[in-house]
């Protein structure tokens, strides 16, 4: 279903037409594995006002080095929180330095440390690559907060396919018991593999359109389509067959981003399965509207919702 500019919040519509220039052209064969190389190349850039570090972690799928970015605020004093953070990038794409502005943030609005795992990409290695290299993140945290000069206090989050990583992730560790966040993130998560086949889904809003959540999906999944592996909730958390004893949760979704409807199904399951949820929709907005070109006030109302809503959950449940 073709939506017209104008159905964008005014402060979006301005730069809809060039931002939907930019998901044709990834749909280009090739095009996604220029933008992943363009955006490695902030890799080890450091934010000045942090004290920023790199740890190779060793997977438990095949001893790949993870590389791991460490993110804590200069001087602090005494331990503090973990919140582990996994970038988006729609499982093809991505590095964490990419999201450091967003991480700067949290640190900044409150005190904590941030593990964020540059897990592999689908084209690097399929589900479950990127999934354990998440979840292999989160308990090499866990066994190292003397190291890392933080408590046993964890959160856990994302954007986008960070977002779907963090559910995946949370549902792990329930099923475990390894370790148990205080709080997820999972914002507008990319967690349902299965594609609309009713017009009203099947959308072209800019940045991530119907048809780049296909790509991503098939990418991702491309041994569980080839039988090498098995399809799961830790793979698509959609399918969970509950969210019963998930931590609480903060998450949000634009009414124009191909996520809306997963991510509204996955707040209505999580309330109905006894999860506390903070969650909103923000009217005419697209994927990632609020960090992709110029959000106006309606990208800083979601932002502001983001570190109010991460600041509240942490007072309440991080210290």
């Amino acid at each position: 279903m073709h939506i017209r500019d104008e159905e964008f919040h005014p402060d979006l519509q301005p730069q809809v037409s060039a931002l939907r220039r930019m998901a044709r052209l990834m749909k280009i064969p090739g095009f996604v594995r220029l933008v992943d190389w363009y955006r490695r190349k902030e890799m080890g850039k450091d934010v000045e006002s942090l004290d920023c570090s790199t740890r190779n972690i060793a997977s438990s799928l095949d001893n790949y080095p993870i590389r791991t970015r460490i993110y804590r605020p200069k001087n602090s004093v005494g331990p503090l929180p973990c919140l582990v953070y996994f970038h988006g990038g729609g499982y093809i794409m991505g590095v964490p330095e990419g999201s450091s502005e967003l991480i700067r943030r949290f640190i900044e609005t409150r005190p904590c440390v941030v593990v964020a795992p540059d897990y592999r990409k689908a084209k690097s290695r399929p589900y479950p690559g990127g999934f354990q290299d998440c979840y292999d993140a989160l308990i090499w945290a866990r066994d190292n907060t003397q190291t890392l000069g933080c408590t046993d206090r964890f959160i856990i989050g994302g954007h986008s396919a960070g977002g779907g990583l963090t559910a995946a992730v949370a549902l792990k560790a329930r099923d475990s018991g390894d370790v148990s966040p205080v709080f997820q993130m999972p914002f507008y998560p990319m967690i349902d593999e299965t594609q609309p086949s009713d017009p009203d889904r099947n959308i072209d809003p800019p940045v991530w359109d119907t048809g780049l959540n296909r790509i991503g999906w098939s990418a991702y999944l491309k041994d569980v389509r080839e039988g090498r592996e098995e399809l799961s909730a830790y793979a698509a958390p959609a399918r969970a067959s509950t969210f019963k004893g998930l931590p609480p949760t903060i998450t949000y979704v634009g009414d124009k981003d191909p996520f809306y409807w997963e991510t509204q199904t996955y707040v209505e399951r999580l309330t109905g399965d006894g999860v506390e949820v903070v969650s909103t929709v923000f009217e005419g907005c697209y994927h990632a509207f609020e960090y992709i070109g110029d959000g106006g006030d309606i990208g800083a109302l979601a932002q502001k919702f983001t570190f109010d809503s991460f600041a509240q959950y942490y007072d309440r449940f991080a210290i």
